[in-house]
């Protein structure tokens, strides 16, 4: 699974990565366990059940065994699940048998199914000043100790290959066996992204390099796009201002059109360049997704990746 490291550019290797991306997952989880518009619906539970055992759930964490714990609740975030000394939370999308791309009620029915089931789960995340406690019945799937095995062998720079377990507007997480690695938006492509999906889809098998690894918070941040060349340097270094050549429309906003050359980067045609025969008509009138066009090159600034376009009307 883990391939040799390659060479990193250092300033590749010394990038402090956005804890924003992290913020996201959480914010997202938290907002299942904690801020409901809705009551999470919950069987009959007692008192002895809630109080958590904190030193045994860290040694279940530290050790990364797999404990059988059964489900009481559910909220339009996963699970509420309980042992004695244990209570937790496991989100929608460590859960194995949860179908991708259902709406709410679908997604309702099927957690209300769980109710006083038993799960095999891992500790993924252990926050006693939170009280807060998340599992993984998808990281149980590898096996005790696994975790321990990949954080000791991992090293930044390492080309990895996992499975698609889930995708985000903020990124696509990809299985390592046992840890689930993020691919953030802004690492799928050199290019813009719409949408993480458009890039890859969940099942597919994926090779990204390690960007950042924190064992202590079982968090491995990944890249797709850096085992592709950089499509910016090869732009800047072929063209230079006023040279005129193929691109496609990809997207139309309100104060512009984004081509994308063949190399594969985007760039804007800003609407005040643009000619219209009426003063009604709009660009959508005048470009469509796909549609070949030819642009001229106004400016390039591969170090903030920007692109400047000129439409050239035939």
């Amino acid at each position: 699974m883990v391939g040799k490291p390659q060479t990193i550019p250092i300033e590749i290797m010394q990038d402090e990565m956005d804890e924003g991306w992290w913020a996201a997952v959480l914010a997202d989880e938290e907002s299942s366990t904690s801020d409901f518009t809705d009551t999470p619906v919950m069987a009959q539970q007692s008192t002895e059940l809630m109080l958590v055992d904190w030193k045994r759930v860290k040694s279940i964490f530290e050790n990364d065994e797999i404990i059988e714990l059964q489900v009481y609740g559910y909220n339009r975030g996963g699970l509420l699940v309980q042992d004695h000394g244990i209570q937790g939370f496991v989100p929608v999308s460590h859960l194995i048998e949860m179908p991708c791309g259902v709406d709410e009620e679908e997604r309702k029915a099927t957690l209300s199914e769980y109710i006083g089931r038993s799960l095999s789960l891992k500790v993924i995340e252990c926050e006693p000043s939170l009280d807060r406690i998340v599992l993984s019945e998808r990281a149980a799937q590898a096996g005790e100790g696994r975790r321990k095995q990949l954080f000791s062998s991992l090293k930044i720079g390492d080309v990895v290959k996992g499975k698609v377990t889930n995708i985000t507007d903020f990124g696509v997480f990809l299985d390592l066996g046992g840890v689930e690695g993020l691919i953030h938006v802004s690492e799928l492509s050199w290019g813009r992204v719409q949408h993480p999906g458009d890039i890859l889809s969940i099942g597919d098998c994926a090779e990204a390099m390690v960007l950042q690894i924190n064992e202590e918070t079982s968090r491995v941040a990944l890249s797709y796009k850096r085992l592709q060349k950089n499509p910016w340097d090869l732009v800047s270094a072929k063209y230079v201002p006023g040279d005129e050549v193929p691109a496609f429309v990809t997207t139309i906003t309100r104060f512009g059109v984004f081509a994308r050359l063949n190399e594969g980067i985007e760039g804007l045609i800003h609407i005040s360049s643009i000619e219209f025969d009426q003063t009604s008509q709009t660009l959508e009138e005048l470009f469509s997704p796909g549609m070949p066009i030819k642009v001229q090159i106004l400016h390039i600034d591969p170090d903030r990746r920007r692109l400047g376009l000129g439409y050239i009307q035939n």
